[in-house]
């Protein structure tokens, strides 16, 4: 049976300022990635995230970022390797605190907006990010958008997970066009478009193009206006069509098990 990880970012209120249906999300998807503080997310919004990810018996992962609570984290920086480290291991350390007082564990580190779009292309930074993940546990997976600083990664002691994005849009050469602020997808849409990355492992680019999808994960935004519709649909989706959802963890054991194998 075909397996796939569902992932989406999360706990991205703050203060006063609610954003996305977190709970309405957590029903549908495998894995949740938190924010951190740096691009979204506060002290109380991060704990109740945590506890209702728990509850629903989800994998936790830090959503880590550039310090840009203006820019929502999606605007490039120019910031040295040793102080983006700095920045991650901060973030993932206070997520983790938040976990271990829940009684979880925390499972996975993905970068977010303009951080994950230039490790995934500049093994320095890249490398930078999983040096801060082998200090606080290097059996922590990155999520990237591809395995092109996969090496780097390595180097560090750290696995590199690659993931695709069903509620985004691809150029023609493979690269994500990052919304600004996230739009509402067709529900129906976008699970199509999961469903033939985990069968087919392509998708279509915004230009028609069709790209191959190298995905252990698939991504859903929680920002998203119709969030949970597009969460539903995407989970019904991948039943209906026998693709059994998992957390990463077991995704891992999976190609572990057909690379020994091979």
């Amino acid at each position: 049976m075909p397996r796939i990880d569902v992932n989406c970012d999360m706990g991205e209120s703050f203060g006063r300022w609610r954003l996305g249906d977190d709970l309405g999300m957590m029903p549908h998807v495998s894995s949740v990635n938190i924010a951190t503080g740096y691009h979204a997310g506060d002290p109380a919004t991060m704990r109740r995230t945590v506890e209702g990810a728990v509850e629903h018996g989800l994998a936790i992962g830090a959503h880590i970022a550039f310090p840009d609570l203006m820019g929502f984290g999606r605007r490039r920086m120019t910031i040295p390797p040793d102080d983006v480290e700095d920045y991650c291991l901060y973030q993932i350390g206070a997520l983790d605190a938040f976990v271990r007082a829940s009684g979880g564990r925390l499972a996975h580190v993905k970068p977010h907006g303009a951080l994950y779009v230039m490790a995934s292309e500049d093994p320095a930074l890249a490398a930078a990010v999983a040096r801060a993940i082998a200090k606080v546990d290097a059996g922590l997976p990155l999520m990237l958008l591809h395995r092109d600083t996969a090496d780097a990664v390595a180097a560090e002691g750290v696995h590199l997970v690659p993931e695709g994005f069903p509620d985004l849009h691809y150029d023609g050469a493979g690269k994500l066009i990052i919304e600004p602020v996230k739009l509402a997808w067709d529900p129906e849409l976008v699970a199509d478009r999961a469903v033939r990355m985990v069968l087919e492992r392509k998708v279509a680019a915004k230009d028609g193009t069709d790209l191959e999808v190298d995905a252990l994960s698939l991504c859903l935004h929680g920002d998203a206006p119709n969030g949970p519709e597009i969460a539903r649909a995407v989970r019904r989706a991948l039943d209906d069509s026998g693709i059994d959802v998992v957390p990463l963890a077991d995704m891992l054991v999976t190609q572990d098990e057909g690379e020994r194998r091979s």
